[in-house]
């Protein structure tokens, strides 16, 4: 059986901690799993992107996506983790919902809370609509 694991990381306290029990757990699991980190950028608004280069916006997402994952990545390779990691855009729940189909994911291990903007809070979060999305377990770290 194969165990392939995602992590979304948005570089919150939650979502480290997330990767600290990734940390903790994937040693002792029974089949070694693939970690992936994932981190989704939000699109910007039309009215930007008809300004700005595609490549502009790619490299602006490219890097923003690159600070968000750098500690979770300095935390596997610290631990001797083996990871891929990957940057989308779109809406977060959504991209990490289907990441996981897609991609065959067998868990999902993410914080309880993350940076979400007060409009998140009001709607309900990320985390809350991945449980509802997804199909797979999901394991919420406080």
């Amino acid at each position: 059986m194969k165990a392939h694991w995602l992590v979304p990381v948005d570089g919150s306290a939650p979502s480290l901690r997330a990767v600290e029990y990734v940390v903790r757990q994937a040693p002792s699991a029974t089949v070694t799993p693939t970690i992936s980190l994932v981190n989704v950028q939000a699109a910007l608004p039309s009215d930007i992107t008809r300004f700005v280069s595609k490549k502009n916006v790619d490299d602006y997402h490219r890097e923003s996506g690159e600070a968000a994952l750098a500690q979770a990545c300095a935390n596997l390779e610290a631990a001797g983790i083996a990871y891929s990691k990957h940057i989308l855009v779109g809406e977060a729940s959504q991209a990490v919902a289907d990441y996981a189909r897609e991609h065959a994911c067998t868990l999902i291990v993410m914080g309880s809370r993350g940076l979400g903007t007060v409009a998140g809070i009001l709607l309900g979060s990320v985390t809350t609509r991945v449980v509802h999305l997804s199909e797979l377990p999901v394991v919420v770290i406080k």
